[in-house]
């Protein structure tokens, strides 16, 4: 064939090409060589035009040098790289081989050449080898090898022309659409031509033409009525019609419906799939009379193609519908209308190969209300793009509201969902980010699992991403023993937007990821400033690019200022020896007091905290949680309140005029207007309060 050699590349999906078990039935190999990895693939009947058996054939070309001599090799392989080159879709001649006993025999081979769609680039040839001695007997070499070159063109073409365009249809559309193309029917030599498909004990006819020449009252079909399409399905039986005469006196009704189309032949093919009837394919000619041997085995050929086209398809929708009714069943149905912000979420499944099927994935987004004017938003990628994916991915949705739910802190809501997934019998992990916003003050907490980071328009139009220490992806932080998630702190203030998303919407051919960020950032600047309008124009462009990711986004814009809030809280874990929490907490405070309008007092208010959450770790074991809330009522007053595991009460003492430790509750005493001390189970909470003025609100 040729020395190409294997090499590390994958071969295609759909390697090896199964051949029809027509080409068995007339002594015909198959094989199929894939041009980027070397390898060949013989069938059986192939095996024995070589003479050799399974076992002594490798995959390679070159082993059957055995068999080929060393010049009719390198003449078959001129003609290979002649095809090649030239752009030819196949080719075809005759060669002789050394059989086991050492006598030589004529063998014809017939290759089609696939080659890439966009470059041109040869990547497959499938072909037909037979044994060709009896052919060529005692004729001139020459003139036999032109005489059977003519004779079994049409074989190789029809069948390995229409197999390879249906070969990349991948819905029923899309194989009606192979088959009415124009240049399709013109290498079939036909006219024109009609499909139907068996549905309930009827035939539903889905395709005919080129010009919708269908015989009015013949849509839909008995199987037992007198057509020849009927009669194909009712007797699994191609029926062929040799001439108008023919036409006229077995199939009356539909003749004279159709005299106007001046029709001399046809042929009705049954659709056969697992030896059931799924429909029938008729072809229509007007330049012929009759069906020799030859056309009747390519035309056979030929509906077994499209049946085994057209079942793959239907399975490909059956499929895609169960994939796409379980993403929509694990995705919510609604969004909550949460009170203080606008929110838009849109899903986009992945393109297949640029086509219009669509595939399943693993993304998902969620919002979930929290109690105290706070919201929780999810968004996440579950490994994978099959229904495996998608059932995690509505697992993994639920657990995940149901911590946040509960009231954990977001590093809490992340780590135990982790343990979730790790636990769970699967072996894909997710990528994830939980943001949870306090939409009266505008303090956004956010913890991320490999994911992106979020991106922020600001009230002037411009965009950034908000850099967020992530940690690693749910399910392998559990495998590895590393729960911990960093949290950041920022603030939305009204008029800004939120826009969490899946790497689907960044991801760009040829470009790295901070590039595609750069271009998302430049979309959202320039984008509408209604997040409904945003999220449809972000999808818009994941459609014109047709990209082979799916795509959640999730956006979410507080409302402006004049808009009425939500107060809540707002509150922060921080951990022993952890200084970045200290600070978080510090910077989560001092935005909550400013957005509660007690911007006066901030100095206060975060000296007293400061205080506390520093006697909290260093007099206890474990963190401390500290909570910052607006009581309203008769007064406005600010809570601040530090809790701890420790069951041992804090006592004020004296200091002394040298002491560096005792101050701290003095100090909480001087600056606030209340302060004091209350049981929680197994540890203590430890708050004070400060007068707000409602002025200043």
């Amino acid at each position: 064939m040729a020395d190409r050699g294997a090499s590390a590349l994958s071969v295609p999906d759909d390697w090896p090409a199964h051949p029809d078990p027509i080409l068995a039935l007339n002594r015909m190999g198959s094989f199929d060589w894939d041009l980027d990895t070397g390898l060949l693939y013989m069938d059986a009947q192939a095996h024995e035009v070589f003479d050799v058996r399974p076992d002594e054939f490798d995959g390679r070309p070159e082993s059957l040098a055995m068999r080929v001599p060393a010049a009719e090799g390198s003449r078959l392989d001129a003609v290979v790289a002649r095809a090649i080159k030239d752009g030819s879709e196949n080719y075809g001649t005759y060669f002789r081989l050394r059989r086991r006993d050492g006598t030589l025999r004529w063998t014809r081979t017939q290759g089609y050449i696939r080659r890439d769609g966009g470059t041109g680039r040869p990547r497959r040839i499938i072909g037909i080898v037979r044994d060709a001695t009896q052919e060529i007997g005692d004729m001139d070499a020459g003139r036999a090898q032109a005489e059977q070159e003519e004779a079994r063109r049409r074989l190789t073409n029809v069948v390995q022309l229409a197999t390879a365009a249906l070969a990349h249809a991948r819905t029923v559309d899309e194989v009606i659409e192979v088959l009415r193309d124009t240049h399709g029917l013109t290498r079939l030599g036909a006219t024109s031509l009609v499909m139907g498909l068996v549905e309930a004990g009827r035939i539903r006819l889905v395709a005919d033409g080129p010009q919708n020449d269908f015989v009015p009252g013949t849509r839909i079909t008995r199987i037992d009525e007198p057509y020849p399409m009927s009669e194909a399905v009712r007797t699994l039986s191609p029926r062929f019609i040799e001439s108008p005469e023919d036409f006229a006196e077995r199939y009356p009704l539909l003749w004279k419906e159709i005299t106007h189309l001046d029709i001399t032949a046809a042929a009705y093919l049954p659709l056969i799939a697992q030896g059931r009837p799924i429909g029938a394919f008729g072809l229509l000619y007007s330049d012929r009379r009759g069906f020799s041997p030859e056309d009747r085995n390519v035309l056979v050929a030929l509906g077994s193609g499209i049946a085994q086209s057209l079942q793959r398809a239907m399975l490909y929708e059956q499929e895609m519908d169960l994939a796409e009714g379980l993403q929509q069943a694990m995705l919510p149905r609604t969004i909550p209308s949460v009170p203080g912000c606008d929110v838009a979420v849109r899903y986009r499944a992945a393109s297949i190969g640029g086509a219009l099927g669509r595939d399943i994935g693993g993304d998902w987004y969620d919002l979930i209300p929290l109690p105290g004017g706070r919201v929780g938003a999810v968004i996440g990628d579950v490994q994978g793009h099959d229904t495996h994916a998608a059932a995690v991915m509505g697992q993994l949705r639920i657990v995940l509201r149901a911590y946040a739910a509960e009231g954990h802190p977001p590093a809490t809501v992340m780590a135990r969902a982790s343990v979730f997934l790790h636990e769970l019998d699967t072996d894909r992990f997710a990528t994830c980010l939980y943001a949870e916003a306090d939409l009266g003050t505008g303090v956004v907490q956010v913890v991320r699992a490999g994911h992106l980071d979020p991106l922020v328009r600001y009230g002037d139009g411009s965009c950034r991403h908000v850099p967020v220490e992530g940690g690693l992806p749910l399910g392998l932080s559990a495998e590895f023993g590393r729960l911990a998630y960093p949290v950041a702190t920022f603030e939305l203030d009204p008029g800004n937007t939120l826009v969490l998303c899946t790497d689907g919407l960044v991801e760009q051919p040829g470009a790295d990821l901070d590039e595609g960020m750069h271009v998302l950032s430049a979309l959202i600047t320039g984008g509408p400033q209604d997040v409904r309008d945003l999220a449809d124009r972000l999808i818009d462009v994941v459609d014109e690019r047709r990209g082979d990711d799916d795509v959640a986004l999730l956006v979410l814009r507080r409302h402006g200022a004049g808009a009425p809030r939500t107060f809540g809280r707002v509150q922060q874990h921080v951990s022993p020896g952890d200084p970045e929490g200290l600070t978080e907490a510090r910077h989560m405070i001092r935005a909550a007091v400013r957005s509660w309008g007690a911007r006066g007092q901030s100095d206060e208010i975060e000296l007293v905290a400061d205080e506390l959450m520093t006697n909290a770790l260093m007099h206890t074991e474990g963190s401390a949680v500290v909570t910052l809330r607006l009581l309203t009522g008769t007064d406005r007053r600010l809570r601040v309140e530090v809790e701890d595991s420790s069951s041992a009460l804090p006592r004020r003492r004296d200091a002394g005029d040298d002491g560096v430790s005792g101050r701290g509750l003095l100090l909480v005493d001087a600056l606030a207007d209340a302060w004091g001390v209350e049981a929680r189970g197994g540890g203590k909470c430890v708050w004070s309060e400060f007068l707000v003025s409602r002025a200043a609100g």
